[in-house]
C-alpha cells in the first residue's frame, strides 16, 4: 500500500526497496497473465491515456495492462483531437480529466509538463514521457528485463550506445541503476554525450563510469548493451542530425567483439542503428522488452490504484 496515490514524474522519487517492490509484483503479473487470475483486479476503474506526442509501445502497453486488470480506457493519441490545440493548459486539462479517471498516464513534448499536470489533480499520474527528461515507466520495464535476463541488478557491467544527450529512456535509467552498484560505459559521438548534470550526480554519488566513442573497443567487457535510436525530431538543426545519424549500425559483425552472454537491449522504435540479422541471436532481448511493459504497467496501475495487497495476494495463490 505504500505506493497508493504516488505519483510516477521521476525515477528520483522512488527508493531502491519501491523499485524492487514494483519488479515483484510486476513478476505476480507476469505469472498471472496467461490465466487470467487478476482479470478483475481494477474493475471498474478507469485510465486517461494523454498522448501529446506520438507513441506505439508505450501507450498500447498501458491500454494493455489495464484492461487485461479489468479496468477501462479513455483518451487520445493525437494532442490535434485534443483542446490544447484550443490553447488549453496541461493544468486544465489535468483538473478536467480527474472528474473522468481514476488515473492519468501523459506523454508531452514540454520537460515538466507531467509534474505540473501532477501538482494540478488529485489522481496518480504517470509520465509516460516528457520531452529529453524522463521516462520512468520505461525504466521500470528496462530494470526489469535486466533482472529477469541476467538474473540479478547488482554489479553489471551496462554500456549505453547512440544518442545519450536526448534520449530520456537512457537518463532514467542511469539514474536509477545508481542503486545497484554498476559500471557503466557511455559510448556515443561528443555531440550526444551524456548530459553533465547526469554526470555530475554519478560523480557524487561515486559510480564507476567511462566515455568513449568506440563501440569495439568496449563491447567485450559488457554484460547489457542499451541502444538507442538517434532522434531526429530532437534536433533544431537538419543537419546536425545527418552527421551522426548512422554513427553505430549493429550488425552480426558486432558479435566477433562481445561475451557470448551479452544481452541487447533497445527501447524501441529503432531505425537502422540494430541490422534485423541480429534479431535471431541470443542476444537480443528488445521484443521480450517491449512485452515486459504490460507486466510493469500492470504492476504499477494496480499498486497506485491501492490494489498492491491483493495483487501480491492473489499472486502466491497457486
Amino acid at each position: 500500500m505504500r505506493l497508493k496515490s504516488k505519483d510516477v514524474i521521476s525515477i528520483d522519487d522512488f527508493s531502491k526497496d519501491e523499485l524492487l517492490m514494483i519488479l515483484r509484483a510486476a513478476e505476480m503479473c507476469e505469472k498471472g497473465f496467461l490465466d487470467g487470475r487478476f482479470s478483475s483486479l481494477l474493475k471498474g476503474k478507469v485510465l486517461a491515456t494523454l498522448f501529446f506526442e506520438p507513441s506505439t509501445r508505450t501507450r498500447l502497453s498501458f491500454e494493455s495492462a489495464m484492461k487485461r486488470l479489468g479496468g477501462s480506457v479513455i483518451g487520445f493519441a493525437d494532442s490535434n483531437t485534443s483542446s490544447a490545440t484550443k490553447g488549453e493548459t496541461a493544468h486544465d486539462t489535468a483538473k478536467m480529466i480527474e472528474s473522468y479517471a481514476d488515473i492519468m498516464a501523459v506523454r508531452h513534448n514540454i520537460e515538466g509538463a507531467p509534474r505540473v499536470m501532477a501538482e494540478a489533480t488529485m489522481i496518480p499520474v504517470l509520465n509516460a514521457g516528457d520531452g529529453a527528461n524522463q521516462h520512468p515507466t520505461q525504466t521500470c520495464l528496462d530494470l526489469y528485463t535486466i533482472k529477469k535476463s541476467k538474473g540479478r541488478l547488482e554489479g553489471l557491467d551496462i554500456g549505453f550506445l547512440g544518442d545519450l544527450k536526448y534520449g530520456r529512456t537512457v537518463h532514467s535509467l542511469v539514474r536509477a541503476l545508481m542503486h545497484f552498484d554498476c559500471r557503466m560505459h557511455f559510448i556515443s559521438p561528443t555531440e550526444l554525450m551524456m548530459p553533465k548534470y547526469i554526470i555530475d550526480d554519478l560523480d557524487k554519488q561515486g559510480v564507476e563510469y567511462h566515455i568513449t566513442e568506440d563501440l569495439h573497443k568496449t563491447a567485450g567487457k559488457l554484460d547489457v548493451l542499451y541502444v538507442t535510436r538517434i532522434q531526429k525530431e530532437r534536433f533544431g538543426d537538419p543537419l546536425e542530425y545527418e552527421k551522426v545519424k548512422d554513427v553505430y549500425q549493429l550488425d552480426k559483425d558486432i558479435l566477433e567483439h562481445i561475451k557470448k552472454d551479452l544481452k541487447i537491449m533497445h527501447p524501441l522504435p529503432r531505425v537502422n542503428e540494430i541490422h534485423i540479422d541480429i534479431d535471431d541471436t541470443g542476444h537480443a532481448i528488445y521484443f521480450e522488452q517491449a512485452k515486459n511493459g504490460v507486466f510493469v504497467r500492470q504492476a504499477l496501475l494496480a499498486l497506485l490504484l491501492g490494489k498492491g495487497d491483493e495483487l501480491m495476494e492473489i499472486g502466491h495463490d497457486e
